[in-house]
């Protein structure tokens, strides 16, 4: 019966459209995403069986093959097992959560925090939990898309404003009735433009105008403030924003993400966020990485400065080549080429030059922004950077 059932079946029209989806077959075609490392070496990835530069990981501080941090995950591994086996509201709490979660609000600076087994989680709960139907919501239209996920989930009305641009959220927020409840959402540091938040002015008009603010800080969190304490701290703002949130899988080198804020709100978050209620906890040997992690910012300062030598380094040999990085101000630096064909043909040849980076096209980013995707680490040597600038200097002379 059931072996005739399926011989019989005909394909739905949802999985025709699968199969002929335009998108994965020109993927497949071109395999510019999806590479499967065989192995690494601090910075250096195996690649088909090539030895090359990773330069697109955001592995800041170089915390991923820390001794220390592996320790400390080998040590969550033994003491908890390997899972928490259920949500944080049912069976899932642990105390190496509650000790996580009270080291991150120390860190950065804010009275409670509340962390999830991923960082997309943890922005699309800051967000889900607090809008109501009827509220207004007030996103930079360049924000990541675990923040539109969240915004999504809500039943509020979004409006979008021009990217980093403190007068066009003015000018949008005007329109509003002043009585509405409004949330402003924005990132500290855009990862694909390597751009910080226009912070300060975003959050003199939000304080004006009823407005609740979160922020996503994944790509500040350990790299930017006090021993990396985030764009809030770096931008003296920590007081001024409601909801900090962000991941553990950059700088800490971990899985898993946080949403930092006033005590009552975290509390809020932990009855309303969908995220949090129906997701299995962080796994222990991850809290206990990323613990490790935070505990390493604050006693070996090194890391952090390294991490801004290099990326000074990096920045010059990008500017001395004449290559376009956008206005970046942090280590997420990307290399705008303009053109999608000379983009795709540039990483091709870094590939073949030993340096291992991702290629973003719209509508990942703006029409002609097609750009190289890269992100430089405290763990990048001399050696390496050496052969980085031989290799962009190589490959702009062929494809620019």
């Amino acid at each position: 019966m059931f072996s005739s059932l399926k011989s019989s079946k005909q394909k739905s029209s949802i999985a025709e459209r699968a199969v002929h989806d335009e998108v994965t077959k020109q993927r497949l075609k071109y395999k510019p995403y999806y590479h499967h490392f065989e192995k690494q070496v601090g910075t250096h990835v195996w690649l088909e069986g090539r030895e090359m530069i990773l330069l697109s990981s955001n592995d800041y501080l170089g915390f991923n093959q820390n001794p220390t941090v592996i320790e400390a995950g080998k040590k969550g591994l033994v003491t908890w097992g390997s899972s928490s086996t259920g949500s944080r509201i049912a069976n899932g709490s642990r105390g190496y959560h509650h000790r996580l979660e009270k080291k991150l609000a120390d860190f950065l600076g804010k009275e409670d925090c509340h962390v999830s087994a991923a960082g997309y989680l943890s922005c699309m709960s800051a967000i889900q939990a607090f809008v109501q139907r009827g509220d207004a919501i007030f996103a930079d239209k360049n924000i990541h898309s675990c923040l539109w996920a969240g915004i999504a989930s809500t039943m509020g009305r979004v409006e979008k404003f021009s990217h980093n641009n403190p007068a066009d959220f003015e000018n949008v927020l005007s329109y509003e009735d002043p009585k509405t409840p409004k949330m402003l959402v924005f990132e500290g540091v855009y990862s694909m433009e390597g751009h910080l938040a226009h912070a300060q002015e975003l959050l003199q008009i939000a304080s004006e105008n009823n407005c609740f603010s979160v922020m996503d800080d994944a790509h500040g969190f350990g790299v930017l403030g006090e021993q990396g304490r985030g764009t809030a701290n770096h931008l003296d703002l920590t007081d001024e924003i409601d909801i900090i949130c962000g991941s553990l899988s950059k700088a800490m080198a971990s899985t898993g993400g946080f949403v930092a804020g006033d005590k009552a709100l975290i509390e809020h978050l932990r009855s309303h966020s969908k995220q949090t209620i129906f997701s299995a906890a962080i796994s222990p040997s991850q809290a206990y990485c990323a613990e490790a992690a935070i505990d390493l910012l604050q006693t070996e300062p090194e890391h952090l400065e390294r991490l801004w030598s290099n990326t000074r380094r990096y920045n010059a040999i990008l500017n001395d080549l004449g290559l376009d990085t956008w206005g970046s101000e942090t280590p997420a630096i990307p290399v705008v080429i303009g053109d999608k064909l000379k983009a795709y043909r540039f990483w091709q040849e870094l590939m073949k030059e030993g340096i291992f980076t991702t290629v973003s096209l719209p509508p990942a980013v703006p029409p002609k922004k097609d750009l190289i995707r890269t992100a430089i680490s405290a763990a990048h040597t001399d050696e390496d950077i050496d052969r980085i600038a031989e290799a962009f200097a190589k490959v702009t002379k062929r494809v620019l």
